[in-house]
This record gives structure tokens, C-alpha cells and sequence, in this order.
């Protein structure tokens, strides 16, 4: 069913702006049988937009630059086709070494039909093509990053593909007709071609310019996001955020526990299993250290460890990384020594734990009985009176007496405290190019170092950098200093990702809110002038408000060149 959704999102692409800059190159043989023409162009940008995609977000950055370099290439060659169209006398000076080396991209007569011209063009308009990324490619491509390269991966993205296919080679049907009755009534094939001509190379110019993955993708003639939702809502319903049965009846068995073994290494504990754990009560927690939902969990899974590990409980932590420098084990262990964290922690940097409990979200909690079946689940934070319930009714029902009631309550502080969330109105932000939205700062310049500027103002949920950086998949890299973020944000609380280069040197930073010092709204890593370093790679809360909830300007200032920005996140 998968396949399906990620098919109609493809179909949907012909509604996107992200869409226009292709379509010249599309149009541009419209007047030729579309067996031979149009159909090798269509397949040719179907399975190269599927390869280049599947290895750009299985994390390969060698092949984002190598595609680069096949942008440049490509964009040459179509606006050579262009001029080839505008002028028939550059299309025969240029044809002639073409024809001796068995070229097909010319618009000579005598060369027509050539179906591998039509596919060298499509693999060209491949290369070229950035769609939008709706809700269906997202997920596609999250899932693609999650999971890594694979199969399934590729033939998702190749569906998508072959969606957007379809879509244009029914205008690409329908645009031959037109054609061929411009000629037929009007006799206008040479103005015809000089049109298409022009229309290339305005094509080859947005590309080029980076107007394809810049302005367009945040402006919308019909946005198709909402269409979009509502196909991945019927195919893939979100999932509840608990499955909790306990008044009058007892919990369902959901499953049995997977097997811990793709766990790389373990901390506070020797490798456990299910079976070494049978009699015992489990709690799994998937987190990752720089998780602001996990960090507001946290507390909760601490207190009960402690409070239940003399009455039958094993809580276990399975830390599953989302960023690059959550897989270092040091990282890690320093981390989980900083939160306090005494109980077992599985490292899942293979995320073979999290597939095989076919997971999807951070925090989770999943609930297992003494004979290791999962009976309860609980996703996010928050309903943390039912979850000790369940804990404590597993206990009972595994036979520990002296089971100890009540609900704790943790005094939480820093960025573990409690989320402001009706106050909310802003969504965690990711810098790396991957995943990146609402930016404001012109075009994305994919893994290339560019000097970017803030725009005059920004409106609510947008964010942009001024100064000298390289915006990569998973985050951004200040080349020299200084170098700012900016980000029009409504919450109580904001927190940015943050690393240095070499892990080591310290970055110092200032932050302002609305173009002041933050005084008594700073965060606990910044001061009431704002100042503050980055000292290692986690979560930093810069900004805590005390009073009443509205827009604000937030305004980082890095000093020190190095330091590297992966996401927002609010509370």
C-alpha cells in the first residue's frame, strides 16, 4: 500500500511549482511520437531521479556531490539542446561532431526519433529535477534514512518517480496534439521551436540560479500538502500515542520481546536478553541523548527505575541515534553519566533493535510482562500516571508482593522540565538540507561553502543564516566568523542542536531575543546577557520565558568559526 501513497505523491508533483523549471525540457520534444521520444525521456528521469535519491538520503555524501557535478553537466547539455532549437545553423555546427559520434540530441530532421537521444535527455532532466518534499516524499525519504539504502527504498522513490512520469506524459500527450495543430492551421513549427528554444534555456537559467530548491518550493500555485496528509492519514492512520487497558480488564498481549542482540555495545550492564530477562518485569525506553522529548521523559523512567528496581522491574534504555555524533560511544557514555542514568543502556547504533520492535518514534516506551510479552506501549511524552499503573499492575500480576503505590512525581529542572505546550506554536527544525524547511536565506547550497544574508523580516516558523557557511544533509557548519541563525519562533522554551567541528575547541556564542539581551529569558545554557559556549555536541536550551507566550525574534550569534547547527526543537 505503500507503493501506492508514494505513487499518487508522485502524480500530485504536476500541481507543484517544483515542477516548472523540468518542464520545458519535457515539452520540448511534445511534437515528436511519444513511444520514441517522449516515453525514454520520462523513464530515463524517473530511474535517475530514484538512484540519485535513494543514495543521497541513505546518507552518502559522496554521491550529493558527485550529482553536482552531474547538475552542472547536465544543465551544459540542455542549454546546448536550447540553442540547437533557436538556431538551425548552431544545431548543424554542433551536430556535426555529435553525428560522428553517434549523438541523437539534435533537432535534424534526419536524426528524429532517436529514442537514445530522448533518454540521454531524460537521464539530464533527472539530474536536474528537485521536487518539493510534501508529506508523502518525506516520509519516503525519512524512512530512507532511518533504514538506509535499500531495496525497498529505491523502488518507494522509483514509484514516486514513475507517478510524476505519469502525470507529465499526459500533458506531454496532450501538448504533442497542440503542436501538431499550431503547425497544421498556422504553419508556425520554426516560431514553435524558437519558443521551446527560449523556454529551455529560462529553465537551464532558474536551475541554474538555484530558483528550483529556492523560491519555488516555498511559493505554491496549488499546494498539494494537504491532499497529500490526507492520503498518508488513509493509508498509514497515526499511530495512538499509548494502548492502555487497565480499569475492569487486563492488558492485551501485543507481541513478544525481540531479540536485544543488535544492540553495538552496552553501558551500566552486560549484554541482556529475553531470556535472561523471563520473571522480571521490562521496560524498554527508545531515547537519544539530544531528544527534547526524551530529556522530558526522562525523569519519569529515572524515578521509576529507582523506586521499582527492588520489586521485579529492569528498565532498559535503548539509545537509537538520530545524528551522526550520537553514534559516538563516548558521546554516549558521557551523556548518560551527565543525566543520571544508572540503568542498562543498549547502544542501537545500528538501529537493529529499533527495526525489530518495528519502531518509529522518540521517546517510546513499550511494556513487557515476567514471560516477555509486550502488553502495553506508550509513544511521546506525557500520561505518565497510566504507564507507573501499568508497571505496577505487571509487577502484581507477576506475583512481587509489596508493590509500591503512588504516582512519583520528579521535580524536573533545566530542559528535562515539563513542556509548555499549549503555548506551542512553532515545530522542531532541522538546518541540515535534508530534512530543511521554511528557510529564508535564498537558495540551498547543497555541501558548498556560500555566504549567505538574512532577509529584512521574517514571519512566524521561518529561520535563515547570515555569514559564511556549509549547509550539509544533517546540519550547517559556520566556515568563519561571524556567523548567525535567526529563527521567528512562538514558545516558551527554545533549544538548538549544537557540536563543534573537531569536538574539542570551544565556540562562543551570543544570544539575543528581539534584537535585545534575553535578561531573565535565557535558558540554562546562556546568561542573562546572553552569553554562552559550546563546549560539546547535545541539546542546548537558550531560551526559558517566564512570563506570557508571544512571537519573538531569536538571534544566535557564533563568535568562534566550527560550530555546527542540526535542529531546533520548543517546548
Amino acid at each position: 500500500m505503500l507503493f501506492v501513497l508514494s505513487y499518487l505523491g508522485g502524480v500530485l508533483t504536476i500541481l507543484s511549482p517544483c515542477i516548472l523549471p523540468v518542464l520545458p525540457f519535457v515539452f520540448a520534444r511534445a511534437d515528436r511520437p511519444f513511444l520514441k521520444n517522449g516515453l525514454p525521456l520520462l523513464a530515463g528521469m524517473a530511474l535517475t531521479f530514484a538512484i540519485i535519491a535513494t543514495l543521497a538520503a541513505a546518507g552518502g555524501g559522496w554521491a550529493v556531490r558527485a550529482n553536482q557535478y552531474g547538475r552542472i553537466a547536465a544543465l551544459v547539455l540542455l542549454a546546448l539542446f536550447a540553442l540547437m532549437l533557436l538556431s538551425r545553423t548552431v544545431s548543424d555546427w554542433l551536430t556535426r561532431p555529435l553525428v560522428a559520434l553517434g549523438n541523437r540530441l539534435t533537432q535534424n530532421p534526419s536524426l528524429s526519433g532517436g529514442m537514445g537521444g530522448s533518454l540521454v535527455l531524460g537521464v539530464a532532466t533527472g539530474l536536474l529535477w528537485a521536487p518539493c518534499a510534501g508529506p508523502i516524499l518525506g516520509l519516503v525519504l525519512t524512512g530512507a534514512a532511518i533504514q538506509g539504502a535499500s531495496v525497498n527504498t529505491t523502488l518507494l522513490l522509483l514509484s514516486y518517480a514513475a507517478g510524476a512520469a505519469s502525470s507529465l506524459a499526459i500533458a506531454l500527450l496532450a501538448g504533442g496534439r497542440i503542436f501538431a495543430a499550431l503547425k497544421q492551421s498556422l504553419g508556425a513549427g520554426e516560431w514553435v521551436r524558437r519558443g521551446l528554444g527560449i523556454a529551455v534555456l529560462l529553465g537551464v537559467a532558474a536551475i541554474a540560479s538555484g530558483l528550483d530548491t529556492g523560491l519555488l518550493t516555498r511559493l505554491s500555485l496549488a499546494s498539494t500538502s494537504k491532499v497529500e496528509q490526507a492520503l498518508v492519514d488513509t493509508v498509514r492512520p497515526a499511530a495512538p500515542t499509548h494502548s492502555y487497558r487497565i480499569a475492569g480488564s487486563s492488558l492485551p498481549v501485543e507481541g513478544q520481546l525481540p531479540s536485544l542482540a543488535g544492540a553495538t555495545a552496552w553501558l551500566n550492564s552486560p549484554p541482556l536478553s529475553p531470556q535472561a530477562l523471563r520473571g522480571k518485569v521490562v521496560l524498554i525506553d527508545f531515547w537519544t541523548y539530544s531528544c527534547i522529548n526524551c530529556l522530558r521523559s526522562l525523569p519519569y523512567t529515572r524515578a521509576w527505575a529507582e523506586k521499582y528496581k527492588d520489586h521485579g522491574l529492569v528498565v532498559i534504555g535503548v539509545h537509537a541515534p538520530e545524528f551522526a555524533f550520537e553514534k559516538d560511544i563516548a558521546n554516549v557514555r558521557r551523556a548518560t553519566y551527565d543525566l543520571g542514568i544508572t540503568y542498562p543502556v543498549a547502544i542501537d547504533d545500528n538501529l537493529a533493535i529499533w527495526r525489530a520492535f518495528d519502531n518509529r518514534y522518540w521517546p517510546a516506551h513499550y511494556f513487557v510482562d515476567a514471560q516477555g510479552r509486550i502488553r502495553a506501549h506508550h509513544f511521546g511524552e506525557g500520561s505518565y500516571a497510566e504507564s507507573e499503573r501499568i508497571v505496577q499492575t505487571l509487577l502484581r500480576e507477576a506475583g512481587y508482593r509489596d508493590v509500591p503505590t503512588g504516582i512519583v512525581n520528579p521535580n524536573a529542572t533545566g530542559a528535562e522540565k515539563a513542556s509548555g505546550q499549549s503555548d506551542v506554536a512553532s515545530p522542531e527544525t532541522y538546518i541540515g538540507y535534508a530534512r530543511a524547511e521554511n528557510f529564508s536565506s535564498g537558495a540551498i547550497r547543497q555541501d558548498t561553502p556560500f555566504s549567505y544574508a538574512l532577509p529584512p523580516q521574517l514571519t512566524l516558523n521561518q529561520w535563515g543564516l547570515d555569514g559564511r557557511w556549509t549547509i550539509g544533509r544533517q546540519m550547517a557548519v559556520l566556515n568563519t566568523a561571524p556567523g548567525k541563525i535567526t529563527f521567528r519562533f512562538h514558545a516558551r522554551d527554545l533549544h538548538l542542536v549544537l557540536g563543534s567541528a573537531d569536538g574539542k575547541t570551544p565556540v562562543r556564542f551570543r544570544v539575543t531575543l528581539d534584537s535585545a539581551p534575553p535578561g531573565n529569558a535565557h535558558g540554562v545554557d546562556s546568561n542573562s546577557a546572553g552569553d554562552g559556549r559550546v563546549t560539546e555536541q547535545r541539546l542546548y536550551q537558550l531560551i526559558r520565558q517566564k512570563g506570557p507566550i508571544m512571537d519573538h525574534t531569536f538571534t544566535i550569534e557564533f563568535l568562534d568559526p566550527g560550530v555546527q547547527a542540526y535542529a531546533f526543537t520548543f517546548g
